[in-house]
């Protein structure tokens, strides 16, 4: 926000404005640039998860659409989605109805902010902007909620209140993942997370002791059920509930829960990034050039990871599901953080 800001004065006709008119205007700004982001999510990761499935299932996946491999079959099936109709059932409740697609998209976009892209690059520099990002993620669970019940449809109300009862129970080891991290910076702050991790890839927390690591793969595992991606589907099991939460949602709204997804799954693999793999810098020390681009390229590369999970690994059971959160990752990261904070008091770390 602070090189927004200088940007900004520096333009013809902004120079001359008021401390609050270039905070207004960099504030709109970055929500749009936000917002732009996560609509490629969308249409970007969408392509890529349909050739990382056909790759791994033995198949090319799109190729005519675009020619080059397909790469325009996304756009062509967002225009489409775009131009459905929208259709309320006349038995759902209207006002939630319409109401909790923008709720989903809200909590994903409010998320974005606290994410530090680059040096000083960051929409709200918050000194508890960790904990903000999993406050205002935590929204989606309310939008998908009213979803399921608004639609007076028994297979979308059975996916929202497991998508809801998985969302909250994994949220707890997400969180707890990071509390090791937290421990070694002593800030919440997420710029402050990625500057402690300066140095090469050896400083980075994933590699930083052997609690870290785990720490990173019970996230990670957590990541993938938060974002009800396989093996973690519960709530959208097309053998069993059709389409889940948003059964009854077509064209633009539909394509909201949409981009959500996509956006939450991009999120997550950034805040991975951020905490556990280094953020900005680079793996060689004397390399960081392209901050901004060096944290993308390791956010994609983190979805791919996850999209080789999904694509590779069979869809568990419901029971199967809450007996991995409740019994094995939340007594691992509790774990995780004592360990790690054994070895940082033997090792000197804290006084």
């Amino acid at each position: 926000m602070d090189i927004l800001t200088a940007l900004l004065q520096g333009l013809p006709g902004f120079g001359g404005m008021s401390d609050q008119g270039l905070f207004i205007t960099g504030a709109a700004v970055m929500a749009t640039l936000m917002f732009t982001v996560m609509a490629l999510c969308a249409i970007v990761f969408t392509w890529m998860e349909r050739k990382v499935a056909g790759f791994i299932q033995s198949r090319y996946g799109p190729m005519r659409t675009g020619r080059w491999h397909g790469w325009a079959q996304a756009v062509a099936d967002m225009l489409k989605i775009l131009g459905k109709e929208d259709i309320i059932p006349a038995e759902a409740d209207k006002g939630l109805f319409v109401f909790a697609p923008l709720v989903v998209l809200l909590g994903s976009l409010l998320a974005w902010v606290a994410v530090p892209w680059a040096p000083g690059f960051v929409a709200a520099d918050l000194d508890l902007g960790l904990f903000f990002i999993f406050a205002a993620s935590s929204m989606v669970v309310i939008g998908i909620l009213m979803a399921g019940w608004a639609s007076n449809n028994k297979w979308a109300l059975y996916g929202a209140a497991r998508g809801a009862a998985q969302m909250v129970s994994y949220e707890i080891p997400l969180a707890l993942a990071t509390i090791p991290v937290i421990m070694h910076v002593g800030s919440l702050n997420t710029q402050d997370i990625v500057i402690a991790q300066q140095g090469g890839i050896w400083h980075w927390f994933i590699l930083r002791d052997p609690f870290l690591f785990v720490a990173f793969w019970m996230y990670f595992i957590a990541s993938i059920a938060e974002t009800n991606r396989g093996p973690f589907d519960m709530p959208e099991t097309e053998s069993e509930l059709v389409a889940g939460y948003h059964t009854e949602y077509t064209g633009m709204r539909f394509a909201f829960f949409f981009l959500a997804e996509y956006a939450n799954l991009f999120l997550v693999s950034l805040i991975a990034v951020f905490v556990f793999l280094g953020g900005w810098w680079s793996p060689i020390p004397g390399l960081d050039f392209a901050p901004a681009l060096t944290f993308v390229i390791k956010g994609i590369l983190m979805v791919f990871l996850n999209m080789w999970v999904r694509w590779t690994l069979p869809r568990v059971r419901v029971d199967q599901l809450m007996y991995l959160c409740w019994k094995v990752m939340i007594p691992v990261t509790l774990l995780c953080i004592v360990g790690s904070g054994i070895l940082m008091i033997t090792s000197g770390a804290v006084g």
